[in-house]
């Protein structure tokens, strides 16, 4: 059976992982979720990511490591998917949106690639915004 929504999966698993405190969670790779992971990475919300060979060599995956404070507590505080399937979100290079008053990022996919709301404004280009994070 198919997944409907990779990426809303992807986001749910590192919710329900910082949820319970695990030290990393899998998911099932590709190209969308791969570039996710890295601006993740590049805005320091996970500590690091890795590919993993599934045991029977048919699928990889993608182990996020993910980051919590000196007290324990999760740098994710908050994960939500804004474009769906059913209904997508397109902004321009001048309706970039800002995530609690610039102290968390949305993640949007562009011409340029995946890129955070960040660089996607310094680049003056738009695209799909695919999540917020903060």
């Amino acid at each position: 059976m198919s997944m409907t929504d990779p990426v809303a999966d992807m986001l749910t698993r590192i919710r329900n992982g910082m949820s319970v405190d695990k030290r990393f969670v899998d998911i099932p790779s590709s190209n969308l979720k791969k570039r996710i992971a890295f601006v993740l990475k590049q805005e320091n919300y996970i500590e690091d990511f890795m590919f993993v060979e599934n045991k029977d060599n048919v699928k990889s995956l993608i182990r996020i490591f993910l980051k919590y404070d000196n007290r324990g507590k999760a740098v994710i505080t908050g994960i939500e998917r804004v474009s769906k399937p059913g209904r997508r979100i397109y902004v321009g290079g001048d309706q970039i949106p800002r995530v609690l008053d610039g102290l968390g990022i949305a993640i949007l996919s562009t011409s340029k690639g995946v890129i955070s709301n960040k660089a996607a404004k310094r680049m003056h280009i738009g695209g799909e915004v695919l999540c917020n994070i903060w």
